[in-house]
Formats: structure tokens, C-alpha cells, sequence
């Protein structure tokens, strides 16, 4: 009996090691193993992937994702992940300095540069209208000021005439001859 437990022993640590194993094997699939494999990738599915992952980056995050992009050099798949970035929610948008980016990436002639066209020519739609949309809102924003302003200015001329009609002595009415008033 006691030979019976050693071998158990055995076979339930080898079972124990080659689930951890296997477990451990299948979390890299997704973990920082899985985005080194991304790097190498520069295709537009990667850049899209990388939009993707922005969202789930922290703001010091994007912060040293902007100055890493800013040093590496500058190719159609990097100008498209700066594009992204700046154009990105959480952090201080330039859809300018991305539009320009986007647009050397469409001009380019290289054969990098083609594969990113459809691409980067979707985002530069969606930057320009989302400048427009800007704009326009700021438009509305001043027309509101100064409809707000000039409301406050008729209402105070408002007031200053009521003061003014207060203000003023009733004339005394006038007895006519017959004893009408006129």
C-alpha cells in the first residue's frame, strides 16, 4: 500500500506541473509576448489593433507612447499610429498635425505607404469631420454668447425704461370750459 502512494504523489505533480505548463503557455497567447509579435507586425490590421489599444492605455501610458513614436523613424505604419494617437480621445488632440501625417502617408508613392492609402485616407475623412463638426460647434457656442448678451441688454433696457415711466410726475389733467376733460 504505501508503494501505491508515492507513484500517486508523482502523477499528480506531473498532472499539477503540465496543467501550470499549459495554462502559463496559453495566457502568453494574449500577454506581453502576444504584443511583442504585434510590433513586428506593421500592417494596417496592426495599426488598427493598436488604435484599439490605446483606449485600454492609462494617460501616462499614451504619454510615453507619443514620445517613443516621436523618436523611432518614421514610417507610413508609424505616421499612422501617431495620427492615431493624436486624434485620440484621452489625450490633448491635434486632428491638424494628424491630418498632416495621414496626408504624407497618402501621398506617398513607397511601397509601405500603399498598403496604408485605404486606411489612412478613412481616418483623414474622420478627422476633417470631426474639425468641422468642431467648428461648427464653436460657432454655436459664440452665437449663444451673444444672443445671451444681447438678451441681457434688451432686458436691462427694459428696466431703464420702467425707472424712466416711475419716475416721471403725472401731468395734471386740464378742465375744459364746459367742464370736459381734455
Amino acid at each position: 500500500m504505501s508503494s501505491k502512494y508515492p507513484s500517486f504523489s508523482r502523477r499528480l505533480v506531473v498532472f499539477v506541473f503540465a496543467l501550470f505548463f499549459g495554462l502559463t503557455v496559453a495566457g502568453c497567447a494574449s500577454g506581453p509576448l502576444a504584443r511583442k509579435l504585434h510590433l513586428e507586425d506593421t500592417s494596417p490590421e496592426a495599426a488598427l489593433l493598436y488604435n484599439q489599444s490605446l483606449s485600454r492605455m492609462s494617460p501616462a501610458e499614451l504619454a510615453r507612447e507619443r514620445s517613443v513614436l516621436v523618436a523611432v523613424p518614421q514610417t507610413p505604419f508609424t505616421q499612422v499610429r501617431m495620427a492615431l494617437l493624436l486624434g485620440h480621445p484621452r489625450v490633448q488632440q491635434d486632428l491638424g498635425k494628424g491630418l498632416a501625417l495621414l496626408d504624407s502617408v497618402l501621398k506617398s508613392s513607397e511601397p509601405a505607404a500603399l498598403s496604408f492609402h485605404p486606411l489612412a485616407r478613412q481616418i483623414a475623412d474622420n478627422y476633417q469631420e470631426r474639425m468641422k463638426l468642431e467648428s461648427q460647434l464653436e460657432k454655436q457656442g459664440q452665437q449663444l454668447k451673444d444672443s445671451q448678451r444681447k438678451s441681457t441688454e434688451l432686458q436691462e433696457k427694459l428696466e431703464s425704461l420702467a425707472n424712466i415711466e416711475q419716475t416721471l410726475i403725472p401731468r395734471p389733467r386740464v378742465v375744459g370750459p364746459n367742464g370736459g376733460k381734455r
